[in-house]
């Protein structure tokens, strides 16, 4: 699969991560990754996990994200 940005640039890389909000496959260049604090129940009266998650978007949904 190659990464949707080079795509439209007209340039061809292998995609190696999918935006989690648009679904677009993205390459190294253009992937953006983001820790994800977890908020539910973890231990008995614990809500934040010890560790963030990974969260991995695009420059297009990182930018809109960043813009709120």
């Amino acid at each position: 699969m190659n990464c949707y940005e080079c795509v439209n640039q007209g340039l061809t890389s292998d995609a190696v991560a999918v935006c989690r909000l648009c679904g677009a496959a993205v390459c190294t260049a253009h992937v953006r990754t983001e820790p994800l604090q977890i908020r539910e129940a973890a231990n008995p009266g614990k809500v934040v996990h010890d560790r963030p998650a990974r969260q991995l978007t695009c420059v297009v949904c990182s930018a809109a994200e960043e813009s709120r």
